[in-house]
């Protein structure tokens, strides 16, 4: 599955976007896995309030179920003005 990463979660990252193989079943459970890689992802998932996620370019939560998903995205909350 391709992960990717946005704003203060790529820099924090450092990459953009990366492959991964994983058997997690949630978007919780993958951000748990991704935590447990190095620091910079801990640091970067500290705060998952602070963080919204699209499966296949659609918003969801993170206890959405993963089967199937091909592309997950991490991005801050977007404001307007």
């Amino acid at each position: 599955m391709d992960v990717l990463y946005f704003a203060w979660v790529r820099e924090r990252i450092g990459v953009p976007s990366e492959r991964i193989e994983t058997g997690a079943a949630t978007v919780a459970d993958l951000v748990a896995e991704l935590s447990a890689r190095e620091e910079r992802y801990a640091a970067a998932f500290a705060d998952t309030a602070a963080l919204r996620v699209a499966l296949d370019q659609t918003l969801a939560t993170f206890d959405a179920p993963l089967a199937g998903v091909r592309e997950v995205a991490f991005f801050p909350p977007m404001t307007g003005g």
